[in-house]
């Protein structure tokens, strides 16, 4: 039998040349925020554009269609099926939006972006609002065009590149369900902790020694440095690519409980990316499922691993070897600080609690404003009384804590919001899973052993890359789609016991 598969083949080598250009534009990206300096800014939006549009033009290339219908028929194996799916929907996707708005929508979240990092912490709504009109303006024409391809709804379309088959009708009704029992459980956990003797922790904590001890925990949770990097940035991300992941984080000298666990949230993309497929690392197929399923790896490591009592005995030690013996950080006290419910303005410092609610917010705001039904003028006004509603807390006039503080907007990266809820969801899911497989799971990270953990993820997860569908990874990894009974049966587990 002929095995032989040629337009596949050329397929594969062009998606390999366009995987080199990718890896150029995530270290520029990442160069961006964490080095460049100020001025560098319209120098670096012109070159990511043109990049962009180079990229563009190879994923639109005339021909690639007649490849793509004659390799379905050539004789492929199961993962070659499977990313000859993936470089479909890819293509599809790149064919709705022409090359001028690519560029277009390059050069102006450049802009807005880099003005947002001074105009944020001056609390300047005015002059952001005047660079995201026309972000907003993009993104709207983006989901039309986008909505025409695949036939979803605008912001559907938004979102369907991220969490590929999921829609806002499916994520309405989690977060509605979410929304009925959350801010009970957020009163009553309040409640319960409001007798806790805690001993707060004294600084300053140097922002030297703190990015000693961000190092070592991170090596500690297997992140490879031969093969990445931690740095600091505005807003903390993970960039780069598989074989350079570029992590940062940011520090503040009167805490380092948020510095630690965004680094332990990031290092948790870091490690799936490090660990994606190699022998398919230039293809689609090789990329993370969904980014749904990305933010299960970084919450996993974050909320599941990070905030357990047996994570706070092991790094104990090196808090004190970090800052100084001081009794805030024995075990317990320690733990219960890492697990402190506090109603707060600002999503990243969210405990897992009150986290969900920050998600929700954004999610009916960005959806109303992409479907046309408010503008951006709007936004102040609605996320008051969102804040209000769920969190019970006042924003009036702080925008820098409301509407702004999130990088994602003037990114114009509308549709990722939900994914950070539903990858909560998901790492309880996948912690049910291990519980079940071992039933000394809690011991054993108590012992310090967490390669129980990033076994299960790697084998369940990490490997699989985008081979299957995101119901079917779900499935094969713990025995059922998304089931959202998990999350809240963790969090009164955790918090209620």
């Amino acid at each position: 039998m002929d095995a032989s598969t040629p337009t596949y083949d050329a397929l594969a080598a062009h998606l390999t040349r366009l995987h080199h250009y990718e890896h150029l534009g995530s270290i520029l990206s990442w160069d961006r925020a964490a080095n460049m300096p100020p001025k560098g800014n319209d120098a670096r939006g012109a070159a990511m554009a043109e990049l962009a549009a180079l990229m563009h033009r190879m994923r639109t290339e005339p021909g690639l269609a007649d490849r793509i219908a004659r390799a379905q028929d050539e004789p492929l194996s199961d993962v070659q099926r499977a990313n000859l799916r993936e470089i479909r929907r890819q293509w599809q996707l790149a064919n709705a939006l022409p090359e001028e708005l690519v560029k277009r929508h390059e050069l102006l979240t450049s802009r807005c972006e880099h003005a947002w990092r001074t105009q944020r912490p001056a609390n300047d709504w005015a002059g952001f609002l005047e660079n995201w009109r026309p972000v907003v303006a993009l993104a709207r024409e983006e989901a039309a065009l986008l909505a025409q391809q695949t036939g979803l709804s605008k912001y559907d379309a938004l979102m369907d590149r991220f969490e590929p088959g999921m829609t806002s009708a499916q994520v309405g009704r989690v977060f509605g369900a979410v929304r009925q029992w959350l801010p009970g459980l957020i009163d009553r956990v309040v409640e319960r902790q409001r007798a806790d003797k805690l001993t707060a922790p004294r600084g300053p904590f140097g922002i030297e020694a703190q990015q000693a001890l961000c190092q070592r925990v991170v090596a500690m949770l297997g992140f490879d440095f031969e093969a990445g990097r931690l740095d600091t940035s505005t807003h903390p991300f993970s960039g780069g690519v598989p074989e350079d992941v570029r992590m940062t984080t940011r520090y503040r000298e009167d805490e380092f409980l948020p510095a630690l666990m965004g680094t332990v949230h990031e290092t948790g993309h870091g490690r799936y990316e490090q660990n994606r497929p190699r022998e398919w690392i230039t293809q689609p197929v090789s990329q993370a499922r969904s980014m749904a399923i990305h933010e299960s790896q970084s919450l996993s490591f974050e909320m599941q691993l990070g905030s357990h009592p047996g994570f706070a005995a092991v790094i104990a030690p090196l808090l004190r070897e970090a800052f100084g013996g001081q009794p805030a950080f024995e075990p317990n006290n320690l733990c219960k600080l890492m697990t402190r419910v506090q109603r707060g303005l600002i999503r990243v410092d969210a405990d897992e609690v009150t986290y969900p609610a920050h998600v929700i917010l954004r999610f009916e705001i960005e959806r109303a404003l992409i479907e046309g039904e408010i503008e951006p003028e709007d936004v102040p006004a609605l996320w008051d009384a969102k804040m209000a509603e769920l969190l019970h807390i006042d924003t009036r006039g702080n925008f820098k804590d409301g509407p702004m503080q999130d990088v994602h907007w003037p990114e114009a990266l509308f549709g990722y919001f939900p994914c950070y809820s539903l990858g909560a969801m998901y790492a309880a899911q996948w912690f049910a899973a291990m519980r079940r497989a071992m039933p000394d799971l809690d011991a054993r990270i108590g012992r310090g052993d967490f390669a129980c953990v990033f076994d299960w993820l790697r084998d369940n997860i990490w490997l699989q890359g985008s081979r299957w569908s995101t119901d079917e990874l779900a499935i094969r990894a713990s025995g059922e789609a998304l089931n959202p009974a998990h999350f809240k049966a963790h969090l009164e587990a955790r918090y209620l016991p």
